[in-house]
């Protein structure tokens, strides 16, 4: 049986547990992470170096980094309705999810970290304003490419760019900060609600 390590708060985690509820794979999940089982034992770093969360060990293979993994998923436990075999389809696929890792990630670091986790390092008003104002712009770059679909991130159907890009979504939406009226935005964060597997990962499990 497939075996995730890591936490289920975990937003990255929590990409894994969607993926599987999509594929209706088997697994079984074991607590690591802060609050649980440290990251930063020798027992975990000779399965992930970067003592982070996730990693899953399928059989003998074992593999970190959540994109990955999601990615491994969908090419092993017929996942081709989400990660399309089409060179030019599972390309676009591939844009948003890298984008949402390269790009969208990092324009809301600074203001979680200020706004939600309230760490006394990120509480620099300017910074904090320049945080806020980047994550809205990639959030309407988001909101532009949703109108243009009417439907999805990549397309007409729900693919595995929308699980990490869904994820980001929720956490725009659960951020107390003044955010600008992004239609399709919200269209999609709805649309998404009605997934079985949002509704238990997307939204930390409360519907």
């Amino acid at each position: 049986m497939l075996r995730i390590l890591g936490k289920a708060s975990s937003i990255n985690v929590r990409k894994v547990l969607w993926a599987c509820a999509e594929m209706e794979i088997h697994y079984e999940r074991v607590d690591w992470g802060s609050g649980f089982r440290s990251t930063h034992t020798a027992e975990f770093l000779a399965l992930n170096p970067n003592a982070m969360v996730p990693v899953i060990q399928d059989d003998d293979f074992i593999l970190w980094e959540s994109n990955s993994i999601i990615r491994y998923l969908a090419a092993r436990y017929n996942g081709g309705h989400l990660y399309p075999t089409d060179a030019r389809a599972r390309a676009l696929v591939d844009q948003w999810i890298d984008w949402q890792a390269s790009e969208l990630n990092k324009s809301w670091s600074y203001a979680f970290m200020s706004l939600v986790r309230h760490s006394p390092e990120h509480q620099e008003s300017h910074a904090l304003a320049a945080a806020c104002s980047n994550w809205s712009r990639h959030m309407e770059i988001l909101n532009r490419q949703l109108d243009a679909t009417g439907a999805y991130v990549s397309g007409d159907e729900f693919s595995l760019a929308d699980i990490p890009i869904g994820l980001s979504v929720n956490r725009w939406f659960e951020t107390p900060f003044a955010r600008p009226a992004l239609p399709a935005v919200n269209d999609y964060y709805e649309r998404l609600s009605r997934r079985t597997g949002y509704r238990l990962h997307g939204r930390n499990g409360t519907p």
